[in-house]
């Protein structure tokens, strides 16, 4: 995972608001994701409190959310943000993969967990996979969530189908990807998608991947996390 995935000449930026206490962290960031002509950088926020405030004002694709801030930390704004604004997805990007935060920031609703020493060719992939609804964590992070991982109680027996969706969620394909490896409608992936995570008592295609990978549908070793 060290370039990002090709973009159609013609593909939409993805439109991406960087969140971070210290203004040197958010210039870098700002100068590694400009070498990326589908990333467009549209607004910086301090704290947890400003970010909110910056999501309802300038509606981005992508959120990059450090944790350790003040105000307002990322794990506690993540999951505000996502109550309100469920559509837009949060890459955690922190300098620790101390246990609680990397569960805490997957719990909020992050879609991604990345280190702050990621190559800029590996953000950029990131930012482009939580725009399509792919997930990526760092290998580390995966597997501490994996091991810790304790997800919902399940409901009912998924259907082949739907546990064929799992798997593919695991290994990071978006719904129009599941849609093409499947011959069904992106209407219908959604569908399943829904039903599965109702079935399985989760919040999320994060959360989704986990249990795969906890549950042995999917192999860590074979998902491109």
């Amino acid at each position: 995972m060290t370039h990002p995935t090709a973009q159609p000449s013609t593909a939409p930026s993805v439109r991406v608001l960087l969140v971070d206490d210290h203004a040197v962290v958010r210039q870098g960031l700002r100068l590694f994701l400009g070498l990326d002509p589908l990333i467009d950088v549209i607004g910086e926020a301090a704290n947890g409190e400003e970010a909110l405030a910056q999501v309802a004002a300038l509606q981005p694709d992508v959120v990059i959310m450090d944790l350790m801030m003040p105000v307002m930390d990322g794990i506690t704004a993540t999951r505000a943000l996502k109550r309100a604004h469920p559509d837009t997805e949060v890459i955690a990007l922190t300098s620790t993969l101390e246990e609680y935060k990397v569960n805490g920031a997957i719990e909020a609703g992050a879609i991604s967990y990345m280190l702050k020493d990621a190559s800029s060719d590996t953000l950029a992939d990131a930012i482009h996979a939580a725009a399509r609804g792919e997930v990526r964590l760092h290998p580390e992070a995966a597997r501490r969530l994996v091991r810790d991982f304790r997800g919902g109680e399940m409901r009912e027996s998924l259907t082949p189908k739907e546990t064929i969706v799992l798997q593919l969620i695991a290994h990071g394909y978006s719904n129009r990807d599941i849609a093409a490896d499947q011959n069904v409608s992106e209407a219908t992936v959604k569908t399943h998608v829904s039903r599965l995570l109702g079935k399985l008592g989760l919040d999320s295609r994060t959360q989704a991947a986990l249990y795969a990978l906890k549950h042995g549908v999917a192999s860590l070793d074979g998902v491109d996390l």
